[in-house]
C-alpha cells in the first residue's frame, strides 16, 4: 500500500473514532479521553493557561476585598473626624483637626492635628504692632515659619501708584510724616497672594489729638469700682473684729437680747393692766347692787 493510502485509512479510521466517542459520550454521558491532533493540544494547552491566569487575577483582586470584608466583620472601629474653628477670619491660619469616634482612654472627642486654614485673601485695614509717638511697627500676616512667605509692602498714595518697597520681611518700622500715610502689605507663597492687610499711619499731632479726645478712664467706672473697694475692706475688717472678740460679741448680744425680752415683758403687762381697767359700764352696777345686798343683810 501507497504511503498516500496509508494516511487516509488513518484519518478514516481516527474520524469513526471520533463518532463513536461523541455517541458515547451523548448516550451514557461518561468522560472519554479521546486522540487529538498536536496543533490542537498546544492550542488547549494555550487556552487552559490563559483561564488559569485570569482565574488567578481575579483570586488577586477578591483578596483585598475579603480582606475588607474580615476586617469589618471583625469589628474594626470607623474612625470620624471633624474641623474646628480656623483662628482667623481672613487670611492662613490654624485649626484643629478632632477625632469624635475611636479616641484612646474611651474620651469622646481628642484633637488629633493641627492644620492650616485660609480665609478671604482681603483682612481690610489693621492696626499697628506697636506705635508711640515718633515710629509705628507694622505687620503682616503670616504664620510661623515667617521665612516661609514672601512680603511685598507698598506705599498708597492717593490717585498715584503705589511704590513698592525694598523692605521685604513680615515687620516694618516706619516713622510718623508731617501727612498721614497708608501701607498695604501683601503675603504671598509660590507667587500666590494668599492675605492682605492695609494700615494707616497717622501724624503726631493726630494721635495726641485722638488720644486727649478719647477718655483714658471712666469718672463714673472708676468712682463705682471705689465705693465697691471701700465696703469690701469695711466687711472684712468686721469680720475679721467679730472673730477676734467673739467673746465679747456674744455677751453683748446675749445683754441686748435679755433688754429686749424685759422689755417685751413689761410691755405685755402693761397691756394685761389696761385691759382689765377698761370693762364696760354695765358691769359695775352689778358689782355695787351686789355689794348693796350684802351689806343689808
Amino acid at each position: 500500500m501507497s504511503p498516500g493510502g496509508a494516511g487516509c485509512s488513518a484519518r478514516l479510521l481516527l474520524t469513526v473514532g471520533w463518532l463513536l466517542l461523541a455517541r458515547l459520550q451523548s448516550t451514557c454521558g461518561t468522560n472519554v479521553t479521546a486522540f487529538r491532533d498536536p496543533g490542537l493540544d498546544r492550542e488547549g494547552e494555550g487556552e487552559n493557561e490563559g483561564e488559569e491566569e485570569a482565574g488567578t487575577d481575579s483570586e488577586a483582586e477578591n483578596e483585598p476585598q475579603d480582606e475588607a470584608e474580615e476586617d469589618v466583620s471583625n469589628g474594626t472601629i470607623v474612625k470620624e473626624v471633624e474641623f474646628g474653628m480656623c483662628t482667623v477670619t481672613c487670611g492662613i491660619g490654624i485649626r484643629e483637626v478632632i477625632l469624635t469616634n475611636g479616641c484612646p482612654g474611651g474620651e469622646s472627642k481628642c484633637v488629633v492635628r493641627v492644620e492650616e486654614c485660609r480665609g478671604p485673601v482681603d483682612c481690610g485695614w489693621g492696626k499697628p504692632l506697636s506705635e508711640s509717638l515718633e515710629s509705628v511697627r507694622l505687620a503682616c500676616v503670616h504664620i510661623s515659619p515667617v521665612n516661609r512667605f514672601k512680603y511685598v509692602w507698598r506705599l498708597i498714595r492717593p490717585n498715584q501708584q503705589a511704590i513698592i518697597l525694598p523692605n521685604d520681611s513680615a515687620i516694618l518700622e516706619v516713622h510718623r510724616d508731617i501727612h498721614p500715610m497708608a501701607y498695604e502689605c501683601e503675603t504671598l507663597e509660590n507667587d500666590e497672594i494668599i492675605a492682605s492687610v492695609k494700615f494707616t499711619i497717622y501724624t503726631t499731632a493726630e494721635l495726641q489729638m485722638k488720644r486727649s479726645n478719647r477718655p483714658d478712664t471712666d469718672a463714673v467706672l472708676v468712682f463705682v469700682l471705689t465705693i465697691g473697694v471701700v465696703i469690701c475692706i469695711f466687711v472684712i475688717f468686721v469680720l475679721i473684729f467679730i472673730i477676734v472678740n467673739w467673746a465679747a460679741v456674744k455677751d453683748f448680744w446675749g445683754a441686748k437680747a435679755s433688754t429686749t425680752e424685759v422689755q417685751s415683758e413689761l410691755s405685755s403687762m402693761r397691756y394685761k393692766e389696761s385691759t382689765s381697767l377698761d370693762q364696760s359700764p354695765t358691769e359695775i352696777p352689778g358689782h355695787e347692787e351686789d355689794a348693796l345686798s350684802e351689806w343689808n343683810e
